[in-house]
């Protein structure tokens, strides 16, 4: 995310602020659980918590030269309340975040990824963050009359999807034969070049980039629930950890719990990026529950 203008994806080894090699951010392994050692003491200890980011506004993005977005200040506010007062950034593509997370290239994955039974079986969530809905991104006036994913699929348009994002997953479950993209910027491109018909997208994150960008003949179709196989999909995203740093996880939900459970305090954090009340997480929806595919 290089800005909400320009989100392109960029070499896996920068961090926002500071290029380095990645033989050296690899080198930054810190300890955890595993090796006897406490990922959050030595968290607290350095000042700063390092997060993986995929360049998706307005979730986690680099703009100015600054990592900004509605997780990155959900995460300042939560680990500066756990001593923590630093939050650093290295980009990376969205499909290679947790690939990433397991590498020991950051502590914890800022993208607002959805909770997924398959993602739940690599990495450890946090408590849903933000609800999700999707939307689809069109050529200005939609031509084709696209509404929602079996409209796609039953139009026959060429749809681009970004590879790891939950859309991706709906598009192979339909027998749609989406074009991959790295990036919600490319997703876009693809539809004005006319390379594609249609980009699926969360609905904040396409309302987001089609504000910001203008100039670019799109529209944005009102946000659904996707419906696959008769089965509406709820869906809620959250921050990612290895599965073996518990007590970090623990402790960024008692925090995160504070603010979810206060609509006035949420919005003044994630309010500015475009997030209302509707994305607020349902109390009843759980981590637990999403993981087992049960929503």
């Amino acid at each position: 995310m290089i800005s909400p203008l320009r989100a392109v994806a960029r070499p896996a080894a920068v961090l926002v602020g500071l290029i380095v090699a990645a033989g050296s951010v690899a080198g930054c392994t810190k300890t955890d659980s595993t090796n006897g050692g406490s990922l959050l003491g030595q968290l607290r200890d350095e000042g700063t918590v390092t997060v993986g980011f995929a360049g998706e506004a307005p979730y986690s993005f680099e703009q100015d030269g600054q990592l900004v977005g509605a997780t990155v200040a959900l995460h300042r506010e939560i680990f500066k309340n756990l001593g923590i007062d630093n939050v650093e950034g290295v980009s990376t593509d969205f499909g290679a975040l947790i690939p990433g997370l397991q590498a020991r290239r950051f502590d914890v994955v800022s993208a607002g990824m959805s909770i997924l039974p398959q993602r739940c079986e690599q990495a450890a969530f946090s408590e849903p963050e933000f609800n999700y809905t999707t939307a689809l991104m069109v050529p200005k006036g939609n031509p084709e009359g696209l509404t929602d994913m079996q409209s796609v699929k039953d139009s026959g348009v060429r749809m681009a999807a970004m590879t790891g994002a939950i859309e991706s997953d709906y598009a192979q479950s339909l027998g749609i034969d989406a074009m991959q993209v790295a990036s919600p910027q490319d997703g876009m491109d693809a539809i004005a070049s006319g390379r594609a018909d249609v980009f699926a997208l969360t609905g904040i994150s396409l309302n987001w980039l089609a504000k910001n960008n203008p100039q670019v003949p799109v529209e944005v179709t009102e946000s659904f629930v996707a419906n696959i196989n008769g089965v509406p999909q709820v869906g809620a995203g959250g921050t990612v950890f290895r599965t073996e740093d518990v007590e970090l996880r623990d402790a960024y939900n008692e925090e995160l719990a504070k603010i979810t459970s206060d609509k006035d305090k949420y919005l003044s954090i994630v309010g500015p990026f475009g997030f209302t009340e509707q994305e607020l997480p349902d109390p009843n929806l759980t981590t637990a529950t999403l993981c087992e595919g049960a929503n």
